[in-house]
């Protein structure tokens, strides 16, 4: 096409240079040099509308790849916000609950089978023995297994007066007694637990002091110090970059006491750091019949980032979500008769319930292991902490992490 037009130009300078010729007497240099002239003037014209046109198509072009970038850098802020939000997704703990789902359905189903099964056996039982006209004999009746006998602690051998004398001469101490993992056998934490020390050297433990009826003011101070002293490890503990774990206990005795209450609410704001470090022992028992404002007691304390560990538990059919929502850490139970008679305590199988609990993140600890035995049965299990005196009974605590107390300290201070 371009090449057409500067044909056309050239013609037209012929026809122009044949004019100047023919038309306006011109020489015939003078009408070679105005052709020329023309064809020139036509040819730059030409050129420059030619780039002129160029030009546009460029700046157009340089729009477009502008718009198409400004576009893919867009496209690729969303695609790496879907990745960050894929890379905080915790898929491990998703894929552990779907897989603890699927292991939960699966023991259900083999349940209903196994009781389909059963009680196809004793329709086909009843039905032979209508056929043969023979009543059913005592020997023939399903045997249910029969209830574990309930949990009885036996009553103090320290009188509450001879506590109170002990406690006001400085005699009772703390040490702490281990919970380990399964099966590398590491320490996960430690009990605080309170012994007396007695006239002779002995050290009794708490079932033999602590009052079952009555001496609320006694447990209170007995739980308080035991608070404190949790504290003191704890601070000197993390100043030494190894934090610990520690369980304290506590009671009733001392959710009713209001004055008690805000003085351990204040304790804990003022160890904010290590509160995380503390959880409180409270008694199943306890915990099935506290009034709405015990738990608020409760609830109180666990603001200010301590945990709760539900501790004697008759019974492991709970519903683990509002106990984690309430602050509830870890269960505890008694291995003997988790192994002796585990339908007592689940309806799960046995090596399901721990995958179960995880998903709420609440830890299952096996208590009173007297022998390797209960430690392997609970390793088939899938329980993954423990407890007892076969792997450790309550010793010392380092010298560096203690508090010296005198009886004058040891003796609670008036409101």
């Amino acid at each position: 096409m371009q090449g057409l037009v500067y044909i056309f130009i050239g013609v037209a300078g012929l026809a122009i240079g044949a004019t100047a010729y023919f038309g306006f007497t011109f020489t015939p240099i003078e009408s070679f040099v105005t052709a020329l002239v023309f064809v020139c003037i036509a040819v730059v014209m030409l050129e420059r509308q030619l780039r002129r046109r160029a030009e546009n198509r460029l700046e157009k072009a340089i729009e477009d790849l502008s718009r198409l970038l400004a576009t893919d850098a867009q496209a690729g802020a969303v695609l790496g916000q879907r990745i960050n939000a894929l890379a905080d997704e915790n898929q491990g703990r998703r894929l552990d609950g779907v897989e603890a789902d699927i292991s939960v359905l699966g023991t259900v189903v083999r349940q209903v089978a196994e009781a389909v099964s059963d009680l196809e056996e004793i329709r086909k039982r009843e039905q032979r023995r209508a056929n043969v006209s023979i009543a059913p004999t005592a020997d023939s009746a399903p045997v249910s297994p029969a209830p574990l006998p309930p949990i009885v602690e036996p009553e103090p051998i320290i009188s509450l007066e001879l506590l109170k004398q002990a406690i006001d001469e400085g005699r009772l101490i703390f040490h702490i007694q281990p919970i380990i993992t399964l099966p590398q056998r590491r320490a996960h934490g430690y009990d605080v637990v309170p012994r007396l020390m007695l006239d002779d050297g002995e050290l009794a433990d708490p079932p033999d002091f602590m009052p079952r009826r009555g001496g609320e003011a006694v447990v209170r101070r007995i739980e308080r110090l035991c608070l404190e002293e949790a504290v003191t490890i704890s601070r000197r503990a993390r100043t030494t970059g190894q934090p610990v774990a520690l369980y304290v206990p506590i009671s009733r005795a001392m959710l009713v006491d209001a004055i008690g209450i805000d003085k351990i609410v204040t304790l804990l704001d003022a160890n904010r750091a290590i509160a995380g470090g503390i959880i409180l022992n409270i008694a199943d028992d306890d915990w099935t019949t506290m009034p709405t404002s015990e738990r608020a007691a409760l609830a109180a304390f666990v603001g200010k980032g301590v945990g709760l560990s539900l501790i004697n538990a008759r019974s492991l059919r709970l519903n683990f979500g509002d106990l984690a929502s309430e602050g509830i850490r870890s269960v505890r139970f008694d291995a003997a008769r988790f192994i002796e008679a585990p339908e007592n305590f689940t309806d799960f199988h046995t090596s399901d319930i721990t995958s179960y609990v995880k998903r709420f993140e609440v830890d299952l600890i096996a208590t009173g292991i007297h022998t390797e035995q209960q430690i392997l049965t609970l390793l088939e299990d899938g329980i993954a902490l423990a407890q007892g005196p076969h792997i450790a009974g309550p010793g010392p605590v380092r010298p560096d992490l203690i508090v010296e107390r005198t009886p004058a300290e040891a003796t609670p201070r008036r409101a």
